[in-house]
């Protein structure tokens, strides 16, 4: 039944696990010990759920003798599938931290894992475990020199939010001023190096089990960009440049930082109110049009690719909240400044040619362009990943097509097909891409549950940056006036003409022509 390698493995994993385990119940009578923080017990939780994964995978699934084709296989399929989830969702609750920030991760790649996982996941956004209060005090005493109360006039000891790393606050300085406090979690950067140790290598010996488990790109990204997160100075650094780039957006808000009262695991912030994107009882409730929701994260999003090459990672539905302002007016706010993509020039203008070859249905385009990024024969397959589309919708044009919910579900039936391309082409493509695919999936899905299926505006905004980025830079190249001002007078045309073939297309969707 079992192969010599899948034995020698497992049972190499088995005495690790066992190990971390015993220890775990040696020392858990221990009262100054942190059995969490221990790594031994970590990398025990951690092999004996990925032994048990591989196990549920190869004795109920691998093994069955069902018709592949059959309703019987596909529901057993999805009953394994939630199984092994709902072990991964329980590791990453019992080791915190990194694994949560690996499991909201996850969460988020619709096309390359099956939905199951999708579901079960989710919760990780926004039910992450919280740290005490003391640990909370601990850290603040730590980082700011100075005993709480003497700072604050009041802490509220319920967060308004926890998240892998950090949560958050609310509280009200001595001149009451009402800020919101984010909190490292105490013991997340201790744990992070061994923790990321250990996902390699669990990652290595799945890889081995499973020739289509290819998630080492994963790894690597995840050890690049958490030093990152895990420095609070760098997010002020990203919220003040962000507020430059877009201080022209009145109705985008970010919220003030304040340095004094801040360090490398202490974030403390203006307080701002506001609602989920998501939350359709307040959009209901407040008139707001979803349409309008979409339309300025599309314009936010589409500049901060085209235009600046300076682009927030991590919008899932906790770090936008939306408000009315005093005049009645939309207003988002963006929150959660840790994690950038820094795109340089080169890609951000690939990339642009990349989504206008795309929008215009050039298909040699598409494969230049994806070359470019690192990705030759398998293009179709990136290009289905960037836009969240079949590849026959994009062939159609995908600013014509309405995107339904069964083309949704077309493309998730058929993701699982192409699963180990999809590994290759996430293990050689761009690394600035693989932020970006994540950035798009996550405005994908809050577009989604903000119910909107009509998204010319979206391209609309998308394809005026795209053009605007590549005449930008021909300019730059141009020595003389006369040049440069045939180039503004092309780009103004250029402009046009978009504005004029997108109406069309609005228009004639609104009538029925298209």
């Amino acid at each position: 039944m079992f192969s010599t390698k899948w034995m020698r493995i497992m049972g190499v994993s088995a005495a690790f696990g066992f190990s971390g385990l015993s220890i775990s119940r040696l020392t858990v009578s221990l009262p100054d010990v942190d059995t969490d923080s221990l790594s031994v017990v970590r990398l025990g939780r951690a092999v004996c759920t990925a032994l048990n994964i591989a196990m549920c995978y190869k004795t109920k699934l691998y093994s069955s003798t069902l018709d592949v084709d059959s309703p019987e296989y596909e529901k057993l399929r999805s009953d394994v599938h939630c199984e092994a989830a709902h072990m991964l969702l329980k590791l990453c609750r019992l080791n915190k931290g990194v694994y949560i920030k690996v499991g909201q991760h996850v969460g988020t790649l619709d096309y390359l894992v099956p939905h199951e996982y999708i579901n079960v996941l989710a919760v990780l956004h926004s039910d992450a475990p919280q740290s005490p209060i003391e640990s909370v005090y601990k850290v603040l005493r730590e980082d700011l020199k100075e005993e709480p109360s003497e700072i604050f006039e009041s802490f509220e000891d319920e967060p308004l939010g926890t998240a892998s790393l950090a949560q958050v606050h609310k509280a009200v300085l001595k001149d009451g001023t009402t800020v919101a406090v984010k909190v490292q979690h105490e013991v997340v950067q201790r744990n992070s190096v061994t923790d990321l140790f250990i996902m390699e290598v669990l990652v290595k010996i799945m890889a081995v089990l499973f020739k289509d488990f290819k998630f080492q790109w994963l790894v690597d990204e995840t050890k690049l960009m958490l030093p990152k997160e895990l420095d609070f100075t760098n997010e002020a650094d990203n919220n003040r440049k962000v507020k430059e780039l877009f201080c022209s957006f009145k109705w985008l808000k970010i919220p003030d930082v304040y340095p004094e009262l801040s360090t490398s695991r202490v974030l403390t912030m203006e307080f701002v109110e506001g609602a989920k994107v998501t939350d359709l009882k307040y959009i209901r409730e407040n008139n707001i049009n979803p349409m309008d929701i979409s339309k300025r994260l599309g314009e936010l999003y589409a500049n901060m690719i085209f235009r600046d090459g300076f682009v927030h990672s991590d919008p899932h539905p906790g770090n936008i909240l939306i408000r009315k302002n005093e005049k009645n007016k939309l207003v988002v706010v963006l929150l959660d400044h840790g994690l950038y993509a820094n795109l340089t020039d080169e890609f951000r203008l690939n990339y642009a040619k990349l989504w206008l070859s795309i929008l215009r249905q050039d298909r040699k385009g598409m494969q230049v362009y994806s070359e470019k990024m690192g990705i030759k024969e398998l293009y179709p397959l990136l290009v289905c990943m960037v836009t969240g589309r079949t590849w026959e919708s994009v062939n159609k044009g995908i600013s014509k097509v309405e995107y339904t919910k069964e083309e949704q579900e077309e493309f998730k039936r058929k993701m699982p097909i192409f699963l180990t391309r999809i590994g290759d082409v996430l293990q050689t493509v761009n690394r600035e891409l693989l932020l970006i695919l994540k950035a798009n999936d996550l405005l994908r899905g809050i577009e989604f549950s903000l119910k909107i299926d009509k998204r010319q505006a979206s391209f609309l905004v998308m394809t005026k940056c795209c053009v605007n980025s590549l005449y930008e830079e021909r300019k730059k190249q141009c020595q003389y006036m006369i040049k440069k001002v045939y180039l503004s007078v092309s780009r103004a045309w250029a402009i046009f003409k978009i504005n004029v073939y997108y109406t069309y297309l609005i228009a004639g969707t609104m009538i029925g022509l298209i």
